[in-house]
């Protein structure tokens, strides 16, 4: 009794905070935890120094002044027992998320070897959150973590995306980068929005009904995936190879239950103050008629996410899903890339292209180099309002032409076919039977015509599972498939 009395009077961190963390710049630092009710607990941090008393649950936090990028600094929390955090880097905290195109490894990239070479770069520091699901927001991660200097070995296990984003964007702003992976393979966008979020849209209730039950032997199955998702996590941080464990047959629906991985991946991340967000999926809301409310959804998702972390609309930058000619839902990923392509209205978002980078037969291709160029492309012009070309080109609106349709598009400086004559275009009339068309760029439009449609209403672009689209701009990014019909 007296050594639980002693334990629980102990000053507690949450996961993030450890040794050679990353603090963002520029923003408030956040520092929180537990304590005993009544006790007096002290955060110091570059010469400023902050007190709190916890609350009735035993929960502080205080609030020291933004700084400027630099380190490494010491952290210390003192109460009854003293916590110093050593390491401590300040520069740009960027949450990497999605599924299992997030989650490929840096290892299982093209070219492997070669990249791994310029991966001994310490001022990227790593956080990976091991994945698991509950069924109310958590204060903590439910599996302990830490951050880790990014080295060969260790990047070798993690997000291939995050790390060539990061690397691009150490080299533009030459500050610390932290790379928090929050990712989980096969998972659908409703596992990661809120309950309040998601409850309070009528239109998003079908999101229920794809969770027609709860999984049968749920707690035993939890328990199972927190220890593998220990060992996982542990294996990760050490750089050895990870551990096998035996198929769940439940598990691919624990990834598409409502709310559950926002909950214990996303909620206690929420306090920590962060640049922004990249984010890689769809793949999972794509066929049996889900991909239909993807738009609302994903928007959903975004605005919940930024209510969460309370610090503004902060930059939220996606791809759009690669070209891909398999799987059951096929014929559906037109649909959820213009979904994606939709949630552009949302201030500071944009959207990295790979309709030209992906593997027809394989929906995980090994070019995550591309993926991560662009998404830092991206991150240039909106978070750190670089004035360059960071997207391909994008529909706009459409004129009639005397025997077809011009199209404009934004993003259109230097629009080219590459490879020779442009493909990819289909015209149809108000019946919407859609025919492929001739088409021609004149400066920054394009025209598009067919005998057979004497009547054009609507144009289409790269309209397929696996389309062969080549129009491009003068930055040799590609145009996003798009339909002019709503």
């Amino acid at each position: 009794m007296l050594f639980a009395s002693a334990a629980a009077a102990e000053v507690t961190l949450p996961s993030l905070y450890s040794d050679h963390m990353v603090i963002q710049r520029d923003l408030p630092v956040i520092v929180r935890g537990r304590a005993d009710v009544g006790e007096t607990v002290s955060v110091s941090f570059r010469g400023q120094t902050r007190k709190a008393v916890p609350d009735k649950f035993g929960q502080w936090d205080v609030t020291l002044p933004p700084g400027k990028a630099g380190g490494p600094f010491c952290l210390e929390v003192q109460g009854t027992n003293t916590i110093q955090l050593s390491d401590v880097l300040v520069g740009d905290v960027w949450v990497a998320s999605g599924q299992s195109n997030m989650e490929f490894s840096t290892g299982g990239v093209i070219n492997a070897e070669e990249e791994l070479k310029d991966a001994n770069r310490p001022n990227i520091r790593l956080f990976h959150v091991s994945a698991g699901s509950s069924t109310y927001p958590l204060d903590d991660l439910p599996a302990a973590t830490t951050w880790v200097a990014c080295s060969p070995e260790l990047v070798a296990h993690f997000s291939a995306v995050a790390f060539f984003f990061g690397k691009h964007i150490q080299d533009d702003q030459k500050v610390p980068i932290g790379l928090i992976e929050a990712d989980w393979g096969a998972s659908a966008a409703e596992a990661w929005t809120s309950m309040r979020a998601l409850t309070a849209d009528a239109s998003l209730m079908p999101v229920f009904t794809v969770w027609s039950h709860e999984v049968d032997g749920a707690a035993q199955l939890a328990s199972e995936m927190e220890f593998e998702n220990r060992e996982t996590a542990l294996a990760k941080s050490q750089g050895k190879p990870l551990p096998a464990f035996p198929a769940h047959p439940d598990r691919e629906r624990i990834t598409k239950k409502p709310s559950v991985i926002y909950n214990a991946m996303i909620a206690p991340l929420t306090h920590f103050p962060i640049r922004g967000v990249i984010w890689y999926q769809g793949e999972s809301n794509a066929g049996s008629g889900r991909e239909l409310i993807y738009a609302n959804l994903f928007q959903t998702l975004i605005r919940d996410w930024r209510r969460s972390w309370g610090i503004g609309d902060f930059p939220f930058l996606f791809v759009q899903i690669a070209n891909f000619q398999a799987g059951p839902a096929a014929g559906a990923w037109p649909l959820v890339r213009e979904a994606q392509r939709q949630t552009l209205v949302l201030k500071n978002t944009a959207m990295a292209v790979t309709i030209d980078i992906g593997d027809p037969a394989n929906v995980h291709p090994k070019n995550k180099q591309d993926v991560g160029a662009r998404l830092a492309l991206a991150a240039r012009a909106v978070a750190y309002g670089e004035p360059i070309e960071y997207s391909g080109p994008l529909f706009r609106m459409l004129s009639r032409e005397e025997l077809g349709l011009r199209i404009w598009f934004d993003h259109s400086n230097g629009l080219i076919a590459k490879g020779g004559v442009l493909r990819g275009f289909e015209i149809a009339g108000a019946d919407e039977r859609y025919f492929p068309a001739e088409a021609r760029i004149d400066g920054q439009t394009v025209v598009v015509t067919n005998a057979a449609v004497t009547e054009p209403v609507f144009v289409r672009y790269s309209w397929k599972d696996s389309p062969d689209g080549n129009l491009y701009n003068h930055a040799g990014l590609p145009a996003s498939p798009f339909r002019s019909q709503q």
